[in-house]
């Protein structure tokens, strides 16, 4: 064999890592598992919960009950029900039908009210109150992955400053592997609420670098708007895979399934990982990056972190309150708890591609002001839903303006600090992710004990009423000024150019490279 085919797979490999559409690819096929393993467990945690610990404890304390006494005079409600959930009945004397035990246990107990308004035969869970308390359980566990995200984030941000993009990337890679192994083989509320939190410090990692990486190889303003377009993309098609795909693999198959399948996929990321981004190679930035603090005294980049957050918190309060109230009022199978969420997923997709190019031609302020708007509607339009496919309408409007938001916002951070502070986006891009988390942290929390509260619909109006009021500051951000020092070294750099920056298009001087001396001189 010729020694130039031999050298072949490594020219390939070298061009591979100068390459910026493959480390899209890799940020893409990240943020694309990060979001599988978010949203997958949306279908299954409530209704796992519910068979396990529920109905699990009511048919351990039926046997017990039924040997005294008839069936219909002393058994406890749900002794005579295995799963109402699933359809399906056991029989426990032995000798009555399952449309007797039915019958039985829904007039046997006159002086006892009802667990929920709908007749067991229509496939509506028993025990309101434990579905009650379930609702604050649930979004406590989806809210520890954004709140260890939170604390992580800003430790991240300092270190890719320090030591880089990839070795936090597959950091994050190995730890993500290892909270999805574990979700798979979890039995009880704490492992999972465990695997959950460890979640989201692999997430940390793995966003922060991958969105500062991008941020760092695409310099252009216009540029950069398209990658994180496609980047947020892969967000998008994790949302949309992951709730279906859990529901329906848990459904047919098994709760382990659909963790096992992302683990694999997760393995195929790290070996991505290993060829492209060199993860032994310690590359620290050759600027010093603005510090946390000082970005965040910026009132502008407060702004866009206020939008991200507040945005993104309507979907994260739906997440685990939405399941259980269509448990209640709809009487849903397993299936539809994860398939409701389809609409917004496929709208998040489209709005995020669509937006990461018409956003940078509309103004990226205006598009983030009309989507928090039609976020506050689309969520104050869901509790009208009297079944699934009253809401496909307002979840696909909500993941639309979602995907405008998301799409705008994230060029923005990058393009706030070639303004206005050091072109190093670390930081930025860790406060980015802190508001994200934010909101998904806040939503799931409080969104529990507020349906506990006030119900459902009151909590989608109050989550609407504030999208609608947070829109109009978006509009402060149509044209954000320079700092004194990026004016003084404009000045230097070309005399002519001393204003403030206040179109797209000249932000691709930024970072100040050794052609500007150059253009400088030919424009003296």
């Amino acid at each position: 064999m010729p020694p130039a085919a031999e050298h072949v797979p490594w020219r390939w490999l070298a061009a591979g890592r100068a390459s910026r559409r493959l480390v899209l690819v890799v940020v893409f096929v990240a943020l694309l598992l990060d979001n599988m393993l978010l949203t997958v467990v949306v279908p299954i945690v409530p209704t796992f919960l519910y068979t396990t610990e529920y109905e699990g404890a009511n048919s351990s304390v039926a046997p017990a009950r039924t040997e005294p006494a008839p069936p219909a005079l002393k058994a406890p409600p749900f002794s005579s029900m295995f799963s109402y959930f699933d359809n399906t009945t056991v029989t426990v004397s032995g000798s009555t039908s399952t449309m007797e035990q039915a019958n039985g246990t829904e007039s046997s107990h006159p002086s006892q009210p009802p667990a929920s308004s709908p007749p067991p035969l229509s496939g509506c869970p028993e025990g309101e109150e434990f579905l009650a308390k379930e609702n604050v359980r649930v979004g406590l566990l989806f809210a520890s992955k954004a709140l260890v995200q939170l604390v992580v984030n800003p430790s991240v941000g300092l270190l890719t400053n320090r030591i880089g993009y990839h070795i936090p990337m597959f950091i994050g890679f190995a730890i993500m592997f290892l909270s999805t192994v574990m979700f798979a083989f979890s039995g009880t509320y704490t492992l999972l609420f465990i695997a959950r939190a460890l979640q989201g410090v692999g997430s940390s990692f793995s966003s922060v670098a991958g969105l500062g990486m991008l941020a760092s190889v695409y310099t252009d303003d216009f540029e950069r708007g398209n990658a994180m377009g496609i980047a947020l993309g892969g967000l998008a098609l994790g949302v949309l895979i992951g709730a279906p795909f859990g529901s329906v693999m848990y459904e047919f198959v098994g709760k382990s399934s659909p963790f096992l399948v992302l683990a694999f996929l997760a393995l195929l990321d790290g070996a991505l990982q290993l060829c492209i981004l060199q993860p032994s190679k310690i590359c620290p930035e050759s600027t010093k990056g603005t510090p946390v603090f000082t970005l965040l005294r910026d009132p502008y980049i407060l702004v866009a972190a206020g939008a991200l957050c507040f945005s993104n918190m309507g979907v994260a309060m739906l997440e685990p309150t939405l399941p259980i109230w269509m448990m209640q009022t709809m009487c849903s199978p397993k299936w539809q708890l994860g398939v409701a969420f389809l609409p917004a997923s496929i709208s998040y997709l489209i709005g995020t591609n669509l937006f990461g190019i018409l956003a940078n031609k509309m103004g990226r302020w205006l598009c983030s002001l009309i989507g928090m708007a039609v976020v506050g509607i689309s969520l104050l339009c869901v509790p009208l839903a009297k079944n699934i496919y009253g809401l496909i309408g307002p979840n696909g409007g909500l993941g639309f303006a979602i995907g405008m938001v998301d799409s705008s916002m994230m060029p923005i951070m990058g393009y706030l600090v070639d303004l206005r502070h050091t072109s190093v986006y670390g930081n930025v891009y860790a406060i980015a992710d802190v508001a994200f988390c934010m909101g998904f942290a806040i939503g799931p929390s409080t969104g529990g004990a507020i349906v506990r509260a006030v119900g459902f619909p009151w909590l989608m109006i109050i989550v609407g009423v504030i999208n609608i009021a947070y829109a109009p500051l978006c509009w402060y951000l149509r044209n954000p000024p320079a700092k004194e020092e990026k004016i003084a070294i404009l000045s230097q750099e070309c005399p002519m150019q001393t204003k403030s920056y206040t179109a797209q298009k000249t932000l691709r001087d930024f970072p100040l490279t050794d052609d500007s001396d150059v253009e400088a001189e030919n424009a003296e």
